[in-house]
This record gives C-alpha cells, sequence and structure tokens, in this order.
C-alpha cells in the first residue's frame, strides 16, 4: 500500500486533509477566472464536460509538467527580477497550484524573486505595478469598518492564518505605507510554499496608518492614505480594533504581525501573546533561526550553552529578539532566572554597549540587555572593538546594517580568546554585511564558524573549502505555524518556540561534518517544516496548550497526520457543489 493510499485510510477525514477532492462551485469562465481552481490547460475531457468548459480551452489536455515547463520558458524570458515577480504575481492571480509547482520545482532559483530582494523592490513600486488588489486594506481612518472588511473573507472556521503588517519597516527599506500588504501576501507564500498551509485559509492583511515616506506622498500615483503616519492612542485603538474583530470572526486563526516599527514591534506582541497564538517574524523568527545556528555551532565547538559569551551589533527589532531567544533558551538549560540569563549577551547600539544610564533613550525590548555601569567604570564601552576586547565573546552577531562593521580588527581581537569564532553577519541585503565571509575565515585562518543573512557561496582556506549557512528565517517560521494551526494551541509558548529551535538545530549538516553549513538549506524546507511542526505540536499537547482532539501519540502516527493536511502544489480531482 503507497503512503498517500495509508494516510489516506486513516486520516482522509480530518477537515485539511489533501487527500479529498476539491469541492468547486463555479464553472465556464468562472472558473477558469478563480486561481484556486483552474486547472487551464490541464482539465481533463471529463472536467471540461462536467465543469462546461467546451470552447473555453484550446482541445489538447497537458499535464501540470508540460505547463510547469511552458511557464518557466515565459519567466526566464523576463528581463530582469522585478520584471521576473511581475509575471510571478501575474501567474499566481490565475492558476495558484501552477503558481506553487513552478516554484516548487525551481526553489533555489526563485526564492529571491519571490521574497527578498526582489519582494522589497515591488514594495516600493506598489503603486506603479497595481493592477489587482489582493489581501485585505483596514485603513485608520475608517475603523469603525474594520469588522465588516474581514467579515468578507469567510465563516469563523475558513481561515488559519492571518499575515498583518502596517508596513512601516519593511524588508530593511524603511516605510512603505500601503505598499506594505505584499509583505504580508508574501509571507503567506512562504508559509504555503515551506509548510503546505492551505492558500485559500490564509488573509495577508495591511493597517494602512498613512506613511512618513516622503517621496509616497509626494507621489501622485501612491494608493495609499496620503497623510502623516498615524501614532500614539488612534493608532493602538485601530490595532486593537483590528487584533480583536480578527479574533472573533476567525477564532481559530493564528496571527503573524510582520515588519512593524522599531517602536510597536515588540510592544504590540508583549501586549497580544498572553492572549492569543500570536507571532513577530522579526522579534521572534530571526531570533529563533539565529538560536538555531547558534546551537549547532556551540556543539561543533564544544562550547555549552550556558558558558556562552554573545554580543550583538544591532540592538533594534532583530537584535533584541535574537538576544530574547538567547536568553529563553539559556534560562530553559538551566533553569535559571531570565535575568540572570541576559547576563550572558552584552547588546552594542550606535551610543555603544547599553547602559542602565541611558534611561529614556533605551526601547522596550533593550532595557533587560542594559549594564550596570559599576561593571564598565573606567572601561572604554563606546565601539564594538573595546566591548569585544572586554567581554571576549564566542559568539558575535550582527543586525546594525552597518557595512563592514567587523573589521579584520574586531574578527582577530576575538580569534585571540576563543578556538572557533562564531561570527554572524546577518545584516540585509549583502550591501549591508557586517563582513563578508570570506574575509572572516581568512582573519581566522579557516577556524570561524558562519552564517550570514543571505546566501553566499562557500569559502576556501589553503585549499580547504567551507559551506556558509544562511540564517533565513523561511526554515523556521513557516514550521512553527503550520504546528501551531494543526494543534490548534490556544498560545504560542517559549518552549514551543524552543522546542522548534531544537528540531531545527538537530537538522545541522554541521554537526556531521563541521566544514557543512551550521543550518539546513531552504531546498529541504517542507521535511524541514514536518520536523518543527512535530515538534511544536508535541510541546503544544505536552503544556496543555493544543485544543485539537484527535492528535496521535507515537511520532510515525504524527508525522503521517501532519504530512496529511499539508497543501501540495498538485491538481485534485473537481466535485461539482451549489453555491
Amino acid at each position: 500500500m503507497s503512503s498517500s493510499t495509508s494516510r489516506q485510510s486513516r486520516y482522509g477525514d480530518l477537515p485539511l486533509s489533501f487527500a479529498k477532492p476539491l469541492e468547486c462551485p463555479w464553472t465556464g469562465i468562472s472558473l477558469l477566472t478563480s486561481p484556486p481552481f483552474n486547472k487551464g490547460s490541464a482539465f481533463s475531457k471529463e472536467e471540461r464536460q462536467e465543469f462546461d468548459l467546451h470552447g473555453l480551452l484550446p482541445p489538447n489536455v497537458q499535464s501540470l509538467e508540460e505547463q510547469v515547463e511552458r511557464a518557466y520558458d515565459q519567466y526566464s524570458s523576463r528581463q530582469d527580477a522585478l520584471a521576473k515577480n511581475t509575471f510571478m504575481t501575474s501567474m499566481k492571480e490565475q492558476n495558484e497550484v501552477l503558481y506553487y509547482k513552478l516554484i516548487n520545482d525551481h526553489l533555489k532559483e526563485m526564492f529571491s524573486i519571490i521574497y527578498t530582494p526582489t519582494e522589497g523592490d515591488a514594495i516600493q513600486n506598489f503603486s506603479r505595478l497595481f493592477r489587482k488588489p489582493e489581501g485585505c486594506f483596514l485603513n485608520i481612518l475608517d475603523q469603525e469598518q474594520v469588522y465588516g472588511n474581514l467579515a468578507r473573507f469567510g465563516k469563523p472556521e475558513d481561515i488559519d492564518y492571518i499575515v498583518v503588517t502596517d508596513g512601516e519597516e519593511i524588508l530593511g527599506i524603511g516605510d512603505q505605507g500601503v505598499g506594505g500588504i505584499l509583505i504580508s501576501v508574501a509571507k503567506s507564500v512562504i508559509t504555503t510554499l515551506c509548510a503546505g498551509v492551505h492558500p485559500s485559509r490564509t488573509l495577508a492583511v495591511v493597517l494602512d496608518c498613512g506613511t512618513d515616506n516622503e517621496q509616497l506622498l509626494a507621489d501622485e500615483l501612491y494608493l495609499g492614505l496620503r497623510q502623516p503616519r498615524v501614532r500614539g492612542e488612534q493608532y493602538d485603538k485601530f490595532v486593537d480594533t483590528f487584533v480583536q474583530s480578527a479574533r472573533k470572526l476567525y477564532p481559530r486563526a493564528y496571527i503573524h504581525f510582520e515588519d512593524f516599527g522599531l517602536p510597536n514591534a515588540r510592544r504590540l506582541l508583549d501586549l497580544y501573546r498572553p492572549h492569543m497564538a500570536c507571532f513577530n517574524d522579526d522579534v521572534q523568527g530571526t531570533g529563533c533561526v539565529t538560536l538555531a545556528g547558534v546551537m549547532a555551532a556551540l556543539e561543533v565547538s564544544k562550547v555549552k550553552m550556558t558558558d556562552m559569551r554573545m554580543v550583538i551589533f544591532g540592538s533594534g527589532t532583530a537584535g533584541t529578539g535574537i538576544a530574547d531567544q538567547v536568553r529563553d533558551a539559556i534560562a530553559a538549560d538551566s533553569e535559571r532566572s531570565k535575568e540572570e540569563a541576559a547576563k550572558q549577551i552584552w547588546c552594542v547600539d550606535k551610543p555603544g554597549l547599553l547602559m542602565k544610564s541611558q534611561g529614556d533613550r533605551l526601547t522596550h525590548a533593550q532595557i533587560g540587555y542594559a549594564r550596570d555601569d559599576k561593571e564598565w567604570e573606567n572601561i572604554s564601552h563606546d565601539d564594538l572593538l573595546s566591548v569585544v576586547k572586554q567581554v571576549k565573546p564566542n559568539v558575535l552577531i550582527g543586525t546594525s546594517t552597518k557595512p563592514k562593521a567587523f573589521t579584520e580588527e574586531i574578527i582577530k581581537e576575538m580569534a585571540k580568546h576563543v578556538n572557533r569564532p562564531i561570527v554572524f553577519p546577518l545584516s540585509n541585503p549583502t550591501r549591508l554585511h557586517e563582513a563578508d565571509p570570506k574575509d572572516i575565515n581568512e582573519w581566522t585562518k579557516g577556524k570561524a564558524l558562519i552564517a550570514t543573512g543571505s546566501p553566499f557561496p562557500p569559502v576556501e582556506y589553503e585549499g580547504k573549502q567551507y559551506e556558509i549557512a544562511e540564517c533565513n528565517n523561511s526554515t523556521c517560521f513557516p514550521g512553527l505555524a503550520l504546528g501551531t494551526i494543526l494543534s490548534r494551541s490556544r498560545l504560542l509558548s517559549d518552549k514551543m518556540l524552543v522546542a522548534a529551535v531544537k528540531a531545527l538545530a538537530a537538522m545541522s549538516p554541521a554537526l556531521k561534518d563541521p566544514d557543512k553549513g551550521l543550518l539546513p538549506d531552504v531546498v529541504d524546507v517542507r521535511e524541514i517544516s514536518v520536523k518543527i511542526a512535530k515538534a511544536v505540536i508535541k510541546q503544544a499537547v505536552e503544556e496543555g496548550l493544543a485544543t485539537e482532539e484527535g492528535i496521535p501519540n507515537s511520532d510515525d502516527d504524527l508525522d503521517e497526520w501532519v504530512r496529511e493536511q499539508m497543501w501540495e502544489p498538485r491538481y485534485r480531482p473537481l466535485k461539482r457543489v451549489t453555491k
């Protein structure tokens, strides 16, 4: 018996089972213009008869594989990355399965087209490239309409995953106003592609609060609110109206906050996290995947987490998010308080080391990492080199967006005191990296364990090749979402995050060969997501947070149960139903 047949017989009755025929209320032209149902030239002869498609399609019935071949030729003919991105957007608006199948078959090549960095260009040009709306547009001047606008997208059981942004801090390119809808769309796509969350059960949302981007305000074609960004009490009320409306309308949905500005990202997460299953990729996702890389590197270098000394250069949303995940992992492993665990982490920002005397200049997220001034009395701490000399870190993380900040002197100073320096220049895009992996490798004579925020080719030292891992959030947040959704967990707890991190770290190629990458490659992401989802589900069950009934106990059964509910880019039989 095939595995698919086995899954169908055991778990085929689950509401999210992919083994079932797809119920379709559309016929004729309406069917051909409905992306979730449209098969184009792949409609069978029987389906063409059943769904009144004769005369609307060329007669030759083709396979999905033949469609992918044609689509890839068309894609390849586009002259630049942004044109390719626009082509893919158009395809998504026509045929959902073909769109995902094409990306799946060319994942390594296309990932940077549908996501960073090219999606950033698309977002910046949103109002000029706009053709067709996708997602839900909510604006701060119409707060009384938020509930009704959200209600358009289905019944309470129809939505599993909501990605929401206010567009203030997009992909390192700053305030993009209403164009932020495209990052919500992109994150939804990545979660479907990487973890099989059903695309028709996702919802992309933008909270349009205005924009402080002068270029957008001066652009006569700009599609968002043409006013300065609203802040303060009115902003908080708007966000809360959205959250409460979403929770009432779609009580089973997991909410993913994306690219909120520095003053709000951590504050809003802390506000809502104790009450519902929610996540912020900038705060938690970057921290999780970085921690997984650090865990693998510590294993390779034979250093215990509780003995580690970490310096983080760049203490914004990403930097403090990494610090939080590392702190929580240290606390969990050592049964120490979070306050004690935080003492193993030194955060450096523009003024130098974070100090308690900086008072109101510290953000909410930075306060827990500010050092006591007495510790550094008469010791220089205004620059990164001074801090590295004093702390002698095992791990150096860069989230500063300051190019070449990890100088030869800093890296060599670090290498004086530790056998295997762990160096992660994570700032994106590539031009903002704190150091080139090739240079780090040279300066440490091949001893550094390196991960970056963008893809880099392998580096060499004295004829030996070393792979460079990419800290790609997409290897982590989709599996987290899948596990939280399938378990219907009431919350996303610290222990669930740690479970996800450990599952990702356990798949590190460097654990088998220290010259391999510290993190698994994104091409293996669906298998990665299954393992992460299983770990998250088990932890949710253990903590009593899972509300889904019938979650299997055995590992093999849980594996089948998860896979059965993952959407795949293949055509399913259509079952005609009335509207």
